[in-house]
């Protein structure tokens, strides 16, 4: 239920070359199994990457459920003494609220079946039918749970909480706040794809960064470029990250829809969100829209015009197509 890197390229050549100003950086390196890359301007701050591996390290320990004894694992695997930190309670508050704006299309307690159809951190079930999916989906529903004292309490003690779908995002609005805590405010900062961007780059410019074409022969092209003006962008999609089934062949996507428990299908390949709220938000919101499909996500954007989506997709005829809100200025 993640998007990785299959989407955006970290395309800001055009942009973010530092021959020009002397006072912008670079630092470029590995975290939470993708790279990341970040580019601001600072002579009193020299960011390292031991740095960002910190505050990653706190991410992590807050919310990986790849990681044994973090937080969210210890919850998951029903220890009821885990006082939330910050961070945690942070996302959590923002998935409540996307989660209730979506109609439930985004909700984090889909983990339980994403661990399922093998796209998660536990066991794959192996030949599931509608009986076993609608037997998990009993445990899907964020408005299941509550926090009190800062403990997270569930209804049922099965529901597997998975942030995995804005987390991400998260790590990015962490290392940019952690910026301009230091005066940094022109920056971009890019882990796996999600952006978050301030201020202007080295040419005095917005950021800009570029949209991947979404090709199935594994072949890389951009299908346009957009300014960012103070905000994050997240994308989502489809068509790179699946599985075969080894049965009969056919791909499921990595996106469950949360009403029926199954891979979402729909003409929808990739949805791009951007804000200038926090790139956790936009990650979630992009999760959405893909298990929405392209006609609710077109409805959905129409009544939250502070959002600004850029959506490929396939119409009746198989032909790509692409649709951008009117508040969303592409620049190539």
């Amino acid at each position: 239920m993640k998007n990785l890197l299959f989407f955006l390229s970290f395309c800001i050549l055009i942009a973010c070359n530092t021959d020009g100003i002397t006072d912008y950086k670079k630092l470029e390196g590995q975290a939470l199994g993708t790279t990341f890359h970040i580019n601001y301007q600072g002579r009193a701050l020299t960011l390292s990457e031991k740095q960002i591996d910190s505050l990653i390290y706190l991410v992590n320990k807050s919310m990986s459920t790849y990681i044994p004894n973090s937080d969210i694992s210890k919850i998951n695997q029903g220890d009821t003494t885990v006082i939330i930190d910050a961070m945690f309670l942070e996302v959590f508050k923002k998935s409540e609220k996307i989660y209730k704006e979506t109609n439930g299309a985004f909700d984090p307690t889909i983990g339980v079946l994403v661990n399922a159809w093998g796209f998660g951190p536990e066991k794959e079930l192996n030949d599931l039918d509608k009986k076993q999916i609608d037997s998990l989906l009993v445990f899907v529903g964020f408005n299941n749970l509550t926090i009190k004292n800062q403990k997270i309490y569930k209804k049922h003690p099965e529901t597997y909480l998975d942030f995995n779908a804005n987390a991400k995002g998260y790590a990015v609005d962490v290392i940019g706040r952690f910026l301009e805590l230091h005066n940094i405010n022109n920056y971009l900062v890019e882990i796996g794809g999600e952006i978050r961007a301030r201020g202007i780059n080295n040419k005095s410019k917005p950021w800009k960064i570029a949209i991947e074409k979404p090709n199935f022969d594994g072949s890389r092209s951009f299908q346009t470029a957009i300014e960012l003006n103070n905000e994050s962008i997240a994308t989502s999609g489809n068509y790179r990250k699946f599985k075969i089934d080894k049965n009969t062949g056919k791909k499921y996507a990595h996106t469950i829809n949360t009403k029926t428990g199954y891979p979402s299908k729909s003409n929808l390949l990739s949805a791009s969100v951007i804000s200038k709220s926090d790139c956790a938000d936009v990650d979630a919101y992009a999760t959405a829209l893909m298990t929405m499909g392209f006609k609710k996500s077109k409805l959905f954007l129409e009544k939250h015009n502070d959002l600004k989506a850029f959506l490929i997709y396939s119409n009746k005829g198989g032909e790509i197509k692409t649709f951008a809100t009117s508040n969303l200025k592409n620049s190539n």
